[in-house]
This record gives structure tokens, C-alpha cells and sequence, in this order.
């Protein structure tokens, strides 16, 4: 069967700007990203069907039968074996919503609502998470640590831990080949510890899991990592970092408080950046809604910034509380922030978008990945779909 993630165009918006550079499939919650887990639980190769202008970075795949799945559900056991059980022409549905529906090839290609709304459907009665809004990613980040670490290390041997190292709960720490971990204190009582390959963790840092250090990366010394934390592939982080998720190739590599949030790609936190989490009266914090074009109701007490890709603060940048960054945008200057920061800023003014992708282009090859024309184009789109927020400013 072929497998296809499709973006739900209300939630895409509700998880921009990490949305803005990458389908929702794309997102990293827990160990792993949600096509990454799809891939797992359905034992197959998946491709999305996302917007027009990100199609090239990520192809769809048709053939005769395919499934559909919204890509912002995260997969279990169970939902995987109610979706391989549908026949051509039925949706799997949860209360109002489509979970997923089989289709063929050629009426895939003139689908539209109505179609799926006259399929037959099948009712899903059982619970399941979805990222939503874009503080369910590192709200839901603990449990997703906890539940790729047995998919992921099931039936392997973990490396053995350097006897340097102050080690708790060791058989809940697993350790893939070539790190270097000395000197540090790695306590998993209260979730596991995963650990990528080739990743290097300095002396005096110390960390609580439930945690995932992405490979390639690197924890600098003395570093205070708490639980519910995820450092995708070749980050540097130093400094007190709490219930936060780092997509990957971001540094925050020297002091500084981050907690309760979401750094996209290829971001960069100056020294001493702190960003607040909680409000001095309690009370609930507001982001900005790219849906609703203003400042909406978390429900959340502990809410921190939220950071597009190829965004970066100087040195001794402070963040509100619930600060939302665009992508492309380079947060100095004295005082806080505004709450909002659109795409494309270069402090309070529009950044061109040419000197971005040539931005771009040198931060990429530092760390020897190509930065594409296909990538490149992204950007240019994002540019002009981002004008009206610039131009509020």
C-alpha cells in the first residue's frame, strides 16, 4: 500500500512559522519526526502531499491504492492497524474529523472535499495525540521521548558509559557509537536518556531525562538540561534548558534560560539569551496566531519563545514570555522584543531577502550541507506570504 501524509491546511496554519519551511510531517516531537514515526509503525516508505511551494523539496508518490493520513496525528499501534484494515473508497474518522482514506490513483487526482465527504465512514473510537498548535510539540514531548525510545531501541545494545560519568538508572540510558561522554552526570529516574551517534557531551553537564540528544551534537560544559527535552541532529547547547524542542543544526551554546519551547533549523541564540516562560502574574500567556492575526489564549501557565529557522538573537537577547520569531529574522537591540517578530526582519526593519539566502547559503555550508536553489525558492515565497506581517510594523 502506498502511504501519504497530507497537511490539514487549518493546523498548518495554527503551526506556523515551523510550518512556513516544512510540511507538519516534518515536525520533530519527541526522538523522532512524525514521518519518521509513521515510517516505524507502518513498516513503509511515506511521501507528503503539502503546499505547492515546499512539493519540490518534499514529492508526493501516487500509485493505484493509496491511504491518506493527516499528517498532524501521531501514529500508535492501534490507529496504524485501523488504518491498514480500510478498503478503497472509506475514511477513518475521529468526532468531526478525518484521520485518514483510501483512495485510488485516478480519483486522487480530482479530489476534493465533497469526495471524501461521500465515502463510507468508519468511526475511530480510541484516544490519540496530535500536535495542534505549536505548544503541543513540547507539550507532548516527554511522552514522545518515552515511547520512541522503546520503538527505537528495542532488541539493541546500547555502548557502555565511560565510568568518569555519575550515572543513574543506566539500563534507561541507551548510547549509539562513536560519542564522548566524560565527566558528566546522566540521571534517568524519571524517563530514558537517547543519545545519537558521534554525539560529545562536556564536562560538568548535567542531565535529566526523560531527554534525546540528536546525532552529531555537542552539550557544552556545565550545561543544566532538565526532562521533556529534545536536541535534534548537530546542535550545540549550553547554558539551563527545560522542556524545550531544538529541531536541529541550532546552536545555543553558551549561558542562558530556555524552557518551554521550539527552536526551528539553522537558528542561532547569542550569548546569555534568556527567554521568559512565565508571566509575573500567572496568569495564562498569549501567542500570536498566524490564523487569527493576533494574540491568542494558550491555557498554558509556562509558555516560552517559539523560533522559525534561520532565525538568530545577539548577545544578552531577552525574550517574552510566549515571544513567537518568523523565519529569516535577526532579533538586537536594547530592551525586550516585541512579542511578535515577523519574517524577514533585520532588527526593526525589512531584511532583504537576496542577503538572507546568501545568509543562508554560508551558515549551510558550515556544517557542509548544500543549501539548495530548491530551498532558496522556499524562502522567496515565504518572503512574499510574510509581506503583510512586516508591513504592520
Amino acid at each position: 500500500m502506498n502511504y501519504i501524509l497530507f497537511d490539514d491546511g487549518l493546523i498548518r496554519t495554527q503551526l506556523l512559522p515551523f510550518t512556513f519551511t516544512r510540511p507538519i510531517a516534518e515536525i520533530r516531537v519527541g526522538i523522532l519526526t512524525i514521518s519518521e514515526k509513521w515510517k516505524i509503525l507502518l513498516g513503509s516508505s511515506v511521501s507528503i502531499l503539502t503546499e505547492n511551494y515546499l512539493s519540490e523539496k518534499y514529492p508526493l508518490v501516487q500509485k493505484k491504492q493509496n491511504v491518506l493520513i493527516n499528517s498532524s496525528i501521531i501514529p500508535d499501534e492501534k490507529l496504524v492497524d485501523a488504518i491498514k484494515k480500510l478498503k478503497s473508497n472509506q475514511a477513518l474518522s475521529f468526532e468531526d474529523s478525518i484521520i485518514a482514506y483510501r483512495i485510488g490513483g485516478d480519483e486522487m487526482n480530482k479530489m476534493g472535499e465533497e469526495n471524501v465527504e461521500a465515502m463510507e465512514e468508519i468511526e475511530y473510537r480510541d484516544g490519540f495525540a496530535q500536535i495542534q498548535n505549536v505548544w503541543d510539540i513540547f507539550l507532548l514531548n516527554g511522552a514522545q521521548i518515552r515511547l520512541d525510545y522503546e520503538r527505537i531501541t528495542a532488541g539493541r545494545n546500547s555502548q557502555k558509559c565511560s565510568k568518569t560519568n555519575r550515572v543513574s538508572s543506566a539500563d534507561h540510558i541507551f548510547i549509539e557509537e562513536d560519542c564522548h561522554i566524560e565527566n558528566a552526570y546522566l540521571n534517568a529516574d524519571q524517563g530514558p536518556i537517547y543519545i545519537g551517534k558521534n554525539v560529545e557531551i562536556m564536562e560538568g553537564a548535567m542531565l535529566r531525562g526523560p531527554l534525546s540528544i540528536g546525532e552529531g551534537s555537542v552539550i557544552k560544559m556545565g550545561a543544566k538540561i532538565y526532562g521533556d527535552t529534545t536536541f535534534g541532529p548537530h546542535c550545540k547547547i549550553g547554558g539551563e534548558v527545560s522542556n524545550s524542542v531544538i529541531f536541529g543544526y541550532s546552536n545555543k551554546a553558551h549561558d542562558g534560560y530556555l524552557g518551554n519551547a521550539v527552536i526551528g533549523e539553522w537558528c542561532n541564540l547569542g550569548a546569555d539569551t534568556n527567554a521568559s516562560n512565565l508571566k509575573n502574574d500567572y496568569t495564562n500567556v498569549k501567542v500570536w496566531s498566524y490564523t487569527a492575526d493576533t494574540f491568542v489564549p494558550t491555557e498554558e501557565i509556562f509558555c516560552g519563545l517559539f523560533m522559525g529557522d534561520y532565525s538568530k538573537s545577539a548577545i544578552n537577547t531577552m525574550f517574552n514570555t510566549g515571544s513567537v520569531v518568523g523565519v529569516c529574522a535577526n532579533i538586537f537591540g536594547s530592551g525586550f522584543p516585541r512579542p511578535f517578530t515577523p519574517s524577514f526582519m533585520w532588527g526593526t526593519l525589512p531584511y532583504d531577502v537576496e542577503k538572507a539566502i546568501e545568509t543562508a547559503e554560508r551558515v549551510c555550508a558550515r556544517r557542509q550541507i548544500e543549501f539548495s536553489s530548491v530551498d532558496a525558492e522556499i524562502l522567496r515565497n515565504i518572503y512574499q506570504m510574510t509581506h503583510k506581517n512586516r508591513s504592520k510594523k
